[in-house]
């Protein structure tokens, strides 16, 4: 079974992001979700945003590794939008990893300054007409990860896996979670 370190979205650590974990703690595996809101979460995908500016997207990246200092290296990180940005930190930088999971977003792998790690798995999940997926770059930035399996659903929806959020989308989400639990048999 797999350790899995798993970073909420923009809108906070909302019960939709925690129903996700504990879906795969019902599968056996650990999940570690550390709240980098400080129980704080946000009615808009908008809102959230504009508190992560303010907060500052350097220090949300800083909270994220530091929730991963006291976890052991053999880790999947996860993150859903927002949460992608400590996960692929996390994943291309921090020895042992044993794989990434990115929900909705995917950040060029230039940006941490090192290349994807050989032989670290990962998949991104994204909408392909969700203009903040596919639109705004993160798309291409999956397509630039050697060896990413990249899984386009139909649809506009941002954060469709959140089960708490009107973007939530069943049949999307049903489809992206049987790919992560198939992913995390690794």
């Amino acid at each position: 079974m797999a350790d899995v370190l798993l970073f909420h979205h923009a809108q906070g650590l909302t019960p939709g992001v925690q129903d996700f974990a504990e879906t795969l703690r019902q599968a056996g595996h650990t999940v570690h979700v550390p709240d980098l809101y400080a129980g704080r979460t946000f009615p808009s995908l908008a809102e959230g945003v504009d508190h992560a500016r303010q907060t500052g997207f350097s220090t949300i990246i800083d909270r994220g590794a530091a929730a991963a200092t006291d976890l052991p290296h053999e880790l999947v990180y996860a993150g859903f939008s927002l949460g992608v940005l400590p996960a692929q930190l996390l994943a291309q930088t921090r020895p042992g990893a044993k794989g990434a999971l990115l929900f909705h977003a995917c950040v060029p792998p230039a940006e941490f300054g090192v290349p994807w790690p050989e032989g670290v798995p990962v998949q991104v999940h994204g909408m392909d007409a969700d203009p903040e997926f596919a639109a705004s770059g993160d798309l291409d930035a999956a397509r630039e990860l050697p060896g990413a399996s990249l899984y386009l659903y139909p649809g506009d929806k941002h954060l469709f896996a959140d089960s708490s959020l009107p973007s939530y989308d069943p049949q999307a989400a049903a489809l992206l979670t049987s790919r992560v639990l198939e992913f995390l048999r690794l």
